[in-house]
């Protein structure tokens, strides 16, 4: 019994880890790689970081606006699923590998899994929103994270296929963080002094793709009386070179970096600043305050526990509001344990 396990982006990989490692001897596992995130510190680093086998695909698909990417997608997943006839589909996450492995699986009458289904940010101009959308209308079994997610799908009718499962990036922290603490060094290397940093992630195209804006934010930031650590995504760089963008003293630019680093940065940092979901659940597992530069989350729970906080940039209160955030309370379990072996249990049923 064969299943694809369609990937294409960094918490893609994350959240493969841990359920490659589970069923990988149970059933033929083929891995399937975009090729989205192309970049060594994004892709190929994450896979050794992860000890995940290398891919047995990599459809080399980076390039293009959304509606060119997908469509390349569609036409290299589906000769390559023909060509093995799996007996299951998996996709993870929402980025356009999500979208077309759904797709192609659907089309091809392959049964699918969407592991992290359910999420909403009620923000369709967010090209996410309407890749998990669709994909969780496709699949045929949805692996939710949260009860959030799991209501969300039944206001959609999706009920009936839901399984809540937990959220599998928990899997891949604790798997991980005493590896990242024993192996990394990045800390020392980087002149950071632990706990006197923050670090900060940001990619949403409504931040970075127009340079006013991602000027505004790097200037708004230089007021922050602490360093910050930024590892910039690619197309977050080209921007900021492109339109020789000034970076404030303050911030202190990085390429990419692989996982166990980037968890080592995030265990050491006082604060997280992002605009990515995957970093908001994570800095909630780590217990680190996080402060969202976006209007909307599909991660509320972290926002109603008083772990997260959304700021928008435009707001006298931006610099005020990083600077004084404090969690308001215990935390509470939103995410789950052991939740590969929840999965695996369920994909057992399923072969």
């Amino acid at each position: 019994m064969k299943i694809a396990l369609i990937v294409g982006a960094r918490p893609q990989f994350i959240k493969l880890g841990p359920l490659s490692k589970k069923i990988k001897d149970h059933f033929k596992v083929v891995i399937v790689h975009t090729g989205q995130h192309f970049d060594n510190n994004m892709s190929d680093l994450f896979f050794k970081d992860l000890s995940i086998p290398a891919p047995h695909y990599n459809l080399g698909i980076n390039s293009g606006l959304h509606g060119e990417q997908t469509g390349k997608m569609l036409i290299e997943l589906e000769k390559v699923l023909k060509s093995e006839c799996p007996s299951l589909g998996i996709v993870f996450g929402d980025t356009n590998s999500t979208l077309a492995g759904s797709l192609v699986c659907s089309k091809l009458h392959i049964p699918i899994i969407h592991i992290e289904a359910g999420l909403r940010s009620f923000n369709k101009e967010m090209p996410e929103e309407i890749n998990r959308i669709v994909s969780d209308h496709t699949s045929d079994f949805l692996f939710s994270p949260t009860e959030t997610a799991m209501q969300n799908l039944e206001r959609e009718g999706l009920i009936e296929k839901a399984l809540l499962t937990g959220d599998i990036m928990v899997d891949s922290l604790l798997d991980n963080i005493e590896r990242a603490d024993q192996l990394s060094n990045i800390v020392e290397a980087k002149g950071l002094v632990p706990e006197k940093y923050y670090l900060m992630t940001l990619h949403r195209p409504y931040n970075v793709d127009n340079p006013v804006m991602l000027s505004k934010i790097l200037t708004k930031l230089s007021k922050i009386g602490s360093q910050i650590i930024f590892p910039v995504h690619p197309r977050t760089s080209k921007v900021m070179d492109d339109n020789a963008l000034v970076i404030p003293e303050n911030i202190l630019l990085s390429d990419p970096v692989g996982y166990l680093d980037f968890i080592k940065l995030e265990s050491f940092s006082i604060k997280i600043i992002t605009d990515s979901g995957g970093i908001q659940k994570e800095a909630y597992i780590l217990r680190k305050p996080c402060i969202t530069i976006r209007p909307e989350t599909e991660w509320i729970e972290t926002v109603k526990e008083g772990w997260n906080v959304l700021v928008d940039v435009g707001s006298d209160d931006f610099v005020n509001t990083i600077e004084t955030f404090k969690p308001s309370q215990e935390q509470n379990d939103l995410f789950g344990k052991n939740v590969a072996q929840k999965m695996f249990d369920k994909i057992q049923k399923i072969m």
